[in-house]
């Protein structure tokens, strides 16, 4: 069985302590830096743009996750694969229809960045099933995007089976990756129900962070 990946979001980082809090993370063995965007108009808040990517693509030996919750992805996705992202996911209800999603898709993949598309918790997983060979990442929304601090949506495992079920029976090379409400007993059961990387903020970065990721890859 292969080992869970964890990706802590920096929506949740202590920015009185970035450094050590920058550190801590390069040590902690997390593979991923989750990078949250959003643009105040797909959801209701402000984060990071482009240029914050650069710096913490300096401070840290990770994989540049980014996630763009923006209402006009196909510009955004560029402007942060520009800035050094590894991976860019975006919402595929930011795009008119699959076609679109699949349009983009092959556009980020052009530039020899991994392709993802993330679902909200109430939109359906099964549309995106006939054309998971077009994506590398697909993120399930485990609270309403937004915000930190919510509360896991036990519900939306049941999308992730779909999801692991098809991924290994077409032996597509899918990831399947969950964000929100995520600690050490919620990523236990992601992981049960076939989750192969967990987005985590405030679990990671609210105490040690080291021992807090550990928690989450050893929750199997």
């Amino acid at each position: 069985m292969k080992e869970t990946m964890i990706a802590p979001s920096i929506l949740s980082l202590d920015y009185a302590r970035v450094s050590e809090q920058l550190k801590e993370l390069d040590e902690s063995g997390a593979e991923w830096m989750h990078f949250d965007v959003m643009d105040g108009h797909f959801v209701p808040n402000l984060t990071f743009g482009p240029d914050i990517l650069k710096g913490f693509k300096k401070a840290v030996d990770m994989v540049m996750d980014v996630h763009i919750m923006v209402d006009d992805p196909m510009e955004k996705a560029m402007m942060f694969i520009a800035s050094g992202a590894d991976i860019v996911t975006f919402h595929l209800e930011a795009v008119a229809n699959l076609e679109e999603c699949v349009r983009l898709c092959r556009k980020i993949r052009a530039q020899h960045v991994k392709a993802g598309v993330s679902i909200k918790p109430d939109t359906p997983v099964d549309g995106l099933l006939p054309y998971l060979k077009e994506m590398d990442v697909v993120l399930i929304m485990s609270v309403v995007p937004g915000f930190g601090g919510q509360s896991f949506m036990e519900e939306v495992l049941d999308k992730v089976k779909v999801l692991r079920r098809e991924i290994d029976e077409k032996g597509y090379d899918v990831l399947i990756e969950i964000d929100g409400g995520i600690n050490a007993d919620t990523g236990k059961r992601c992981v049960k129900a076939g989750v192969d990387v967990l987005v985590a903020g405030s679990f990671v970065f609210h105490g040690d962070i080291k021992k807090n990721v550990e928690q989450l890859k050893c929750g199997k």
